[in-house]
């Protein structure tokens, strides 16, 4: 059975010191096993929502651009990029130096045809994102609704981890996430309880 940590966080107030991997540890040892963990924002900590504020032309080389974008800090990055699907007013996502995106790449501050690159515009490809998310090849267009400077997991629903968690007949419990709530807070000392209707 799967669970949600931040749904988890909806019954019961961890302290901010609690991470995921010691909730799993502490489920397993109660009995709850806990047969995998994941990161849904592995790979995207140092992605975050950039607009493109300029577009222009590489001064050394036809297939390029060369692109001035706004990611929240005040000071524009100048990025290169080979993708032909951009264009200035766009909110896209930007990997910024010190990424390991999910496809392994590292991002490092770049001379790209004699032309400083401070970052890179990531595509589905890239991210490892379903291809189903958007029709043409190229980056990764964000809604007009994107919020410059978020990180990009925050802004797609990503900042979560998920519980494989192996639910034995005699738990018939800790079949919901409500039941692995109260689970959780019995371990943590901790009070469970639902949230107010809205």
């Amino acid at each position: 059975m799967k669970i949600s940590y931040q749904w988890l966080k909806d019954y019961i107030q961890l302290p901010s010191e609690v991470s995921p991997e010691e909730v799993a540890r502490k489920l397993t040892f109660s009995g709850l096993e806990v047969e995998g963990l994941t990161n849904l924002a592995r790979g995207l900590e140092k992605v975050v929502v950039g607009q493109i504020l300029e577009r222009n032309k590489h001064p050394n080389a036809d297939r390029l651009s060369l692109t001035k974008i706004d990611v929240g800090t005040g000071t524009p990055l100048q990025i290169v990029c080979g993708a032909q699907n951009i264009a200035a007013g766009q909110k896209i996502p930007v990997a910024l130096i010190g990424a390991k995106i999910p496809n392994g790449l590292e991002i490092k501050a770049a001379e790209i045809r004699k032309v400083p690159s401070q970052g890179m515009l990531c595509s589905l490809d890239e991210l490892q994102f379903p291809k189903e998310w958007q029709e043409e090849d190229g980056i990764y267009i964000l809604g007009s609704d994107a919020k410059v400077g978020t990180p990009l997991a925050e802004h797609l629903g990503l900042s979560d981890w998920i519980f494989e968690i192996n639910v034995t007949p005699n738990r018939g419990d800790a079949l919901s996430h409500f039941g692995v709530a109260r689970e959780v807070a019995a371990l943590f000392g901790l009070l469970a309880k639902l949230p107010e209707p809205a």
